[in-house]
């Protein structure tokens, strides 16, 4: 069976896991996508100054730099700029009542190829 015909999209993914890494590039290149992988937010940061990302998808627990504040500054520098929020922590976020700034997404784990297409067409305006 073939992959479903997405428009392809440059992808950052931001993860301290390499596994995770490794686990969503594989999804995405799936795709066919383009997929460039940053351990931590400063390292996504540096990578996201140098080129252009049709969308960033960040984890949300890493050290130094939290996905939500990775998401602000990102939003910062490109307020249009697209940020999925993968984490195994939702329903601890959705409980504090403070909105994920800069996210625009957020996908629990763990999670499937389709939880992906989903939210990659609906925060890219893809087809779904």
């Amino acid at each position: 069976m073939n992959a479903p015909a997405f428009p392809k999209r440059r992808i950052l993914v931001v993860d301290d896991e390499p596994f995770v890494c490794d686990a969503v590039r594989m999804m995405l290149k799936f795709d066919g996508h383009e997929v460039e992988i940053a351990k931590d937010g400063q390292e996504a940061l540096a990578k996201f100054e140098l080129g252009k990302f049709d969308l960033v998808i960040t984890d949300f627990a890493m050290p130094n730099m939290k996905g939500d504040e990775l998401a602000a500054a990102i939003k910062a520098r490109a307020p249009n700029q697209p940020v999925i929020l993968i984490t195994a922590y939702t329903e601890m976020l959705q409980s504090t009542k403070n909105p994920l700034k800069g996210i625009d997404f957020v996908i629990s784990k763990p999670f499937l190829l389709e939880d992906l297409r989903r939210a990659i067409a609906k925060t890219t305006s893809a087809p779904a």
